[in-house]
């Protein structure tokens, strides 16, 4: 008989220390733990994601607008090269490349039927050697004809940091491999506290 009241005295103590990690108040809550991605967060400083949110929307609205684009009767291929960091210093603990992965997702996404995106060559040829076997044709050579890709979207970052805050200064610029002129540029800039 007296391992019944031990057991409900531990089922109470189990049963009340559930109801007080659960009661509201007690733990973190779910907009603490995930805080929305398109609001500047006032425990971080510096570049954050409402950044590259609004950077990569406003570039991808600006750039599938081009007038070029939307008169080609072809679709443009995009190769998409790494961002330049050209800061100063280590204010932004990232990596630049954010950007320009949000605004390459959101042009795929986006730009069905008039730009096609085309894998960076290093990359390309990783993954080949990685993944295919080396198949040849009839004549001993390598099968398949590449994509040429018609245009490189990259980036600069820069910065002019000063006591107080740090100004950043992205720009975009998408180059037309086969004429060497810039089609179109866009930035995306802003002043953070460095507090």
């Amino acid at each position: 008989m007296m391992t019944r009241p031990r057991t409900l005295l531990a089922a109470a103590l189990l049963g009340g220390a559930a109801l007080t990690l659960a009661a509201p108040g007690c733990g973190p809550s779910y907009k603490s733990q995930r805080p929305p991605l398109d609001e500047l967060d006032k425990r971080d400083r510096g570049l954050q994601s409402k950044d590259v949110l609004a950077a990569s929307d406003k570039l991808a609205a600006d750039l599938l607008a081009l007038p070029e684009l939307n008169a080609s009767k072809e679709q443009w291929t995009i190769v998409v090269d790494p961002m330049e960091d050209q800061t100063s210093g280590k204010d932004f603990g990232g990596s630049y490349d954010i950007f320009l992965r949000r605004l390459q997702t959101n042009l795929a996404r986006q730009g069905r039927g008039r730009v096609q995106l085309i894998e960076n060559k290093k990359r390309f040829n990783d993954l080949k050697a990685r993944e295919l076997e080396h198949e040849r044709d009839e004549f001993g050579q390598g099968g398949g004809e590449a994509v040429q890709p018609d245009y490189s979207l990259y980036g600069i970052a820069s910065d002019m940091p000063n006591r107080g805050t740090n100004y950043y200064y992205l720009q975009f610029t998408l180059s037309d491999l086969k004429r060497r002129t810039q089609v179109w540029q866009s930035d995306y800039e802003v002043k953070v506290s460095r507090e």
